[in-house]
């Protein structure tokens, strides 16, 4: 059981960093991608709504910007209630978990991004929470003491997080939806910056929003922020409208290439492949080698670059594949010393 410290409620958090605000989707229709987890929601939400039930509890996980953080402002506004926002590391005692809890409405979703780093008592805090609408407390100290059981009106959780593997199977079992949120398809990029461009009043050539796409690496937060930038390119140096030359210039200006590598993907594999040999090597030399967090390269540079086949995870440390050989025109198997542009 867990002691009540404080009865102030951490400022909930908005995670303004995904993407702009303007550009967030309100509901499923407006949600581009990830087809199967929106027609599962959208069947779930409409029997919840129907029974006048609470929704199951939410985890969505998935590498980062592929729209976590608006999947659950997308459920809530097809709920039609309130959302409350938080993140893992505010949440530092119970007392905090249960101020918050205490105040939400019937059905409101409770959205906890980064839920793998709750503390671990205030994660056992959360269990009752979740399966049974109570909070289990102890009030006052030493023989005065006493538990009490403090009910809680219904709520959805959704939780969001980017490492479902550092998730106790505790708490991944009482979500009653899990849903993997992958990479997206160029198609699907090319729908979103043309919704963004409309949003943001840029005047986006198809073949403009194409050579995005292809070098967004996946990520709609990543292909919003190239727009962005785009955008300031276009209105300084061609009169506004992006096209694929426009495109193309910004984005050599901006150290992004074809394959969408920036500086740091660029430094992991050209490391591995030259002063590795190629590999294998190690997540901790890398990370020193590159001057990189290692939770950082697993979290955000890794799984694109494995997605896309450039780089592959074994037993024994990353290797560099022929893709990414070939990529840089560089020669499989010869010495570091010795390797020269095809």
């Amino acid at each position: 059981m867990a002691r009540w410290p404080s009865p102030v409620a951490p400022e909930p958090v908005e995670d303004d960093l995904v993407v702009e605000t303007p550009l967030r989707p309100r509901t499923l229709d407006d949600y581009i991608g990830q087809e199967s987890i929106r027609e599962n929601l959208r069947v779930q939400i409409a029997a919840a709504r129907s029974r006048g039930d609470v929704l199951d509890h939410v985890l969505l996980y998935g590498p980062p910007g592929l729209g976590k953080t608006s999947l659950a402002h997308v459920i809530a506004n097809e709920l039609e209630v309130a959302i409350r926002p938080t993140a893992g590391p505010v949440l530092e005692r119970p007392g905090d978990l249960a101020a918050i809890l205490t105040n939400l409405e019937r059905g409101q979703v409770f959205f906890v991004d980064e839920i793998h780093r709750l503390n671990h008592v205030v994660e056992e805090t959360l269990y009752p929470a979740m399966e049974d609408f109570q909070l289990d407390l102890v009030v006052g100290q030493g023989p005065t003491a006493r538990s009490i059981k403090l009910p809680l009106k219904p709520f959805c959780l959704v939780g969001a997080t980017t490492r479902a593997g550092l998730l106790t199977s505790a708490l991944r079992d009482r979500f009653g939806a899990t849903f993997r949120l992958d990479f997206y398809g160029r198609e699907d990029l090319q729908k979103i910056l043309r919704r963004s461009a409309t949003i943001l009043g840029v005047a986006l050539d198809e073949d403009g929003g194409a050579e995005l796409a292809g070098r967004a690496r996946g990520t709609p937060r990543i292909a919003n922020r190239l727009l962005r930038r785009v955008r300031d390119f276009a209105e300084v140096r061609a009169q506004g409208r992006i096209t694929r030359t426009v495109a193309r210039d910004a984005l050599a200006l901006l150290d992004v290439d074809e394959a969408g590598f920036d500086k740091m993907d660029r430094a992991l594999l050209l490391t591995i492949v030259d002063k590795f040999s190629g590999g294998p090597v190690g997540i901790d030399t890398l990370a020193a080698a590159v001057g990189e967090e290692r939770d950082t390269i697993e979290d955000v540079y890794e799984p694109f670059l494995i997605q896309e086949g450039f780089l592959a995870r074994t037993p024994k440390g990353r290797v560099a594949t022929a893709l990414a050989y070939a990529h840089f025109g560089r020669r499989a198997g010869a010495p570091p010393a010795q390797q020269k542009l095809l």
